[in-house]
């Protein structure tokens, strides 16, 4: 006779990973269209670029929720997440003045 299916718990780390996922993910995905604001054709102040921005925030971070999961735990995906994270900031706030943009 076969044994009944046991169920098998979710691991500690998904939960991690959904976290990092959905908080990490979601401030990358808004750095990234921040950088895509001030760097795509026309720069900030393109008179249709706003829509396009606002939207393009939903599936950056789709993709970068559902890729997480392919970290092999929660605290890489933590760590690699926040340094993407600290990077895309850094060149939000520091390129435009480069670029001599306000």
């Amino acid at each position: 006779m076969d044994s009944p299916k046991q169920r098998i718990p979710i691991r500690a780390d998904w939960w991690s990973k959904t976290l990092a996922g959905a908080v990490l993910g979601w401030t990358l995905a808004l750095a990234l269209s921040g950088l895509f604001a001030w760097l795509g054709p026309g720069g900030i102040a393109a008179p249709q670029k706003y829509q396009f921005i606002m939207w393009l925030i939903a599936p950056l971070w789709m993709i970068i929720f559902s890729l997480v999961y392919l970290f092999r735990t929660g605290l890489r995906a933590v760590f690699w997440l926040a340094a993407a994270n600290l990077l895309a900031y850094a060149l939000l706030f520091i390129l435009p003045p480069m670029l001599g943009q306000p």
